[in-house]
C-alpha cells in the first residue's frame, strides 16, 4: 500500500496542484470572485425567501400585483446594497474606482444576485394572470428559495477538506443559522 492517501485525497491533490488550495479548479483570482458571486447570491437568497414567507403569512393582505412587486424591489434592493458596498470596498482598498475588468466582475455578480428572483417571479406572474393561486405561488417560491439554500451549503461543505461526519456537522450547523437568519428576517419584514 503507498502512502499517497485515498484516492479522493489523490484527485484533490491534482487540482490543488494545478491551481492552489483555495481554487479547486480556478485560477486564484477567480477564487475570490466566485466567492463574492455565491455570497451575493445567497443574501439575496435570504432576502426573497423572507419576503415571500411575509407575504405568504399576510396573503389576504396582498393581491398578486403587489406581491411581485415587493419582492422583485426587494431583491433588486439588497443587489443594489451589494454592488455600492462592493464599490466602496474597492475605494477604501484600492483607493481608486476598478477598472474595466473589476466592473465587468461586479455586474457579473449583481447579475447572479437579481437571478435569485427569476424562478419566484415565473411563480407570481401565473398568480398575477390567475394561472395560479398568490397562496401556492407563495408556497412554491419559498420551496424554491428554501431548496436553493440547502443546495448552496451542501456545495460548500461538499468542497471543504472535511471527513463526513464532519460535514454531517457542519450542513447542520449552516442549517441551524439559516433558520435564525430567516427568523430574524421575517420579524424585520413582518
Amino acid at each position: 500500500m503507498t502512502d499517497g492517501g485515498t484516492w479522493a485525497d489523490r484527485r484533490r491533490g491534482r487540482r490543488r496542484d494545478a491551481h492552489g488550495p483555495a481554487g479547486r479548479g480556478l485560477p486564484p483570482g477567480d477564487v475570490e470572485t466566485v466567492a463574492k458571486y455565491l455570497k451575493e447570491r445567497v443574501y439575496a437568497t435570504f432576502t426573497g425567501l423572507a419576503i415571500v414567507l411575509v407575504l405568504a403569512a399576510n396573503v389576504e393582505h396582498h393581491d398578486a400585483p403587489d406581491a411581485l412587486f415587493s419582492l422583485v424591489i426587494g431583491v433588486v434592493g439588497i443587489t443594489l446594497a451589494g454592488l455600492v458596498a462592493e464599490m466602496i470596498a474597492h475605494l477604501a482598498a484600492h483607493g481608486a474606482f476598478p477598472d474595466e475588468r473589476g466592473w465587468h466582475s461586479m455586474l457579473r455578480i449583481a447579475w447572479g444576485s437579481l437571478l435569485t428572483v427569476a424562478t419566484p417571479t415565473i411563480l407570481l406572474m401565473l398568480a398575477v394572470f390567475d394561472v395560479m393561486e398568490l397562496e401556492t405561488s407563495l408556497r412554491v417560491s419559498a420551496i424554491v428559495y428554501l431548496v436553493t439554500l440547502g443546495l448552496s451549503g451542501w456545495v460548500a461543505v461538499r468542497r471543504a477538506r472535511l471527513s463526513v461526519w464532519q460535514q454531517l456537522i457542519a450542513l447542520a450547523a449552516l442549517v441551524l443559522l439559516g433558520v435564525l437568519v430567516i427568523g430574524v428576517q421575517v420579524l424585520a419584514h413582518g
